[in-house]
């Protein structure tokens, strides 16, 4: 059985230090991929833009800097828990946010009740989902979608 969990939260996209702006954010949990989350970033005159990163790296970011390569998460305070700070990095260009950690505590949580965290592999059915993409690929669909 495949479980979902959704939120959605706004963020400080921190452009400069003179200039930022608040956008909507929707986070997302899938016990079909149950090590990850992705938030989904709805930029002003832009497309959504979506992110999958570890969710054990959004927990950790939370209480201290955590992250190599392109996701970076820190919290903007040491001295309690207020908010946190995520980068993204792509080549050279890179996003800063800013984010309440009560609201991604509070989805993280819910993600737990889906997964516990460190017993992911209990919640997926990596065998099942194998089984699935090697099925399409054998019937013709080397990208893995279903028809119809």
């Amino acid at each position: 059985m495949r479980d979902t969990v959704q939120a959605e939260v706004v963020m400080t996209f921190l452009v400069s230090e003179e200039l930022s702006f608040r956008i909507p954010v929707e986070l997302g949990y899938d016990s079909s991929d149950p090590y990850a989350v992705k938030f989904t970033f709805h930029l002003p005159g832009d497309a959504p833009v979506t992110w999958a990163f570890a969710r054990e790296l959004l927990l950790d970011g939370l209480s201290q800097p955590s992250g190599e390569g392109d996701v970076h998460i820190a919290p903007a305070s040491s001295q309690h828990l207020s908010d946190v700070f995520i980068r993204l990095q792509v080549g050279g260009e890179g996003a800063l946010f800013r984010a309440g950690a009560a609201p991604l505590v509070a989805f993280l949580d819910r993600t737990d009740r889906v997964a516990p965290l460190g017993e992911e592999h209990t919640v997926a059915d990596f065998d099942y989902e194998l089984a699935a993409a090697l099925d399409s690929i054998l019937a013709g669909n080397p990208e893995g979608q279903n028809a119809g």
